[in-house]
């Protein structure tokens, strides 16, 4: 058989030869690069060896690069020029970023009457008429005539109903309450003690600082008279920074907040949710005798956020300080820009629906790319699920 195997051989064309020796190659260069591919996801699977690469990009992060080295010195020369030029353009980003502060304080003035009626209506200190109650909905929302006469006579009976079984409520109960638990980024903060605190909650002021000063702004919580702490409105100011560090002048990315100092919260005695009681059992060494000791120790609680840590003046923070103060400074930013500005869109959820359409927009075009690749592995002859 061998030997009829090298007669046909012997017999085959020379260009028919070469395209056997193509189609090996190819065939062998399939096996190769499906190997590679199975061994680069074995590998992407094992923690360590992810943790290595980690450690060695962070480790490569802000490294020059071997191409500026190897410039010839005047052209490094020139580039200095241009990274004196970029310095500049930074400074010239601050004074834009310090107007940009100024016109959010002139526009904070003009958006605070609606504010304020905002909260008048939450606080049932004002009754909107019939005409800045209606509500016009969009083309997608709107029912047939028919359709819509069927649903408020419904609506009518359901209100007649409610109306004989409790009397009618005020404003809109619990309004900034359902905004927080609305939210991630603030219902996680929330314990189950600070809800019945946080239905007292009647409005959120955001107050910039005044010409001149330093940039600053305040949020102000603004509560009714209730029974766990004294205060009508607990503040909490965000000290921030406009200007290129001389140190490392390329970081500047915009003001970014420096410090944030909270209120002191006069607690009714027994109401402080902040801390909590426990009891410890203590042995004494040398009689063996037992005595339980009470010991008052902080307490999770969305109150805490009054009481941020302290920056030092070297600006030295441990890890787990520099943890808090970031998670601070990124919910008081939130609150500024989002939650105030926005507060019946995160009321009614069509906020949240909004921020989810951006993610399922990205997870859509993630899930595309999965199935690219799952319909490649399919397709590829040595692919193995079980790799």
């Amino acid at each position: 058989m061998a030997d009829i195997d090298n007669k046909d051989q012997a017999e085959m064309d020379p260009a028919d030869m070469e395209d056997v020796e193509e189609v090996e190659e190819e065939e062998t260069g399939e096996d190769e690069n499906s190997k590679a591919r199975q061994l680069t996801v074995q590998m992407m699977q094992n923690p360590q060896i992810l943790a290595a690469l980690q450690e060695r990009l962070d480790g490569l992060n802000g490294s020059p690069s071997g191409y500026m080295e190897s410039l010839p010195k005047v052209v490094k020369r020139r580039v200095n020029a241009l990274k004196n030029l970029q310095v500049k353009c930074a400074h010239i980003e601050a004074k834009f970023y310090e107007e940009v502060h100024e016109l959010e304080r002139k526009y904070a003035a003009l958006y605070q009457p609606l504010f304020d009626k905002r909260s008048d209506i939450v606080k049932a200190a004002y009754e909107p008429t019939d005409e800045e109650c209606e509500w016009k909905a969009d083309e997608e929302e709107e029912l047939t005539v028919s359709k819509q006469d069927e649903m408020k006579e419904k609506a009518k009976l359901e209100e007649e109903k409610k109306d004989e079984e409790k009397e009618d409520p005020k404003g809109i109960p619990e309004f900034w309450l359902t905004v927080f638990k609305n939210v991630d980024l603030l219902s996680d903060m929330l314990q189950e003690h600070d809800e019945p605190i946080l239905k007292h909650l009647q409005d959120i002021k955001v107050k910039f600082s005044d010409p001149g000063q330093p940039m600053s702004f305040t949020l102000e919580f603004h509560f009714e008279p209730n029974d766990f702490f004294t205060n009508t409105v607990l503040t909490k100011t965000y000290k921030m920074r406009s200007e290129p560090d001389e140190s490392d002048p390329f970081s500047f990315d915009g003001p970014e907040i420096m410090s944030c100092t909270g209120c002191t919260i006069d607690w009714t005695k027994g109401k402080n949710v902040t801390l909590k009681t426990i009891k410890k059992k203590q042995k004494h060494k040398g009689r063996g005798t037992v005595r339980t000791v009470t010991k008052t120790v902080p307490n999770d609680s969305f109150f805490n956020f009054f009481t941020p840590p302290e920056v030092p003046e070297n600006g030295e923070l441990d890890e787990d300080s520099e943890a808090v103060l970031a998670a601070d400074f990124e919910i008081g930013h939130f609150i500024r820009e989002r939650i105030v500005p926005r507060a019946v869109l995160y009321f009614t959820g069509e906020a949240i629906e909004d921020d989810d359409d951006d993610y399922d927009e990205e997870g859509e075009e993630a899930d595309d790319e999965e199935g690219e690749e799952e319909a490649d592995e399919e397709n590829d002859a040595d692919y193995d699920p079980k790799v």
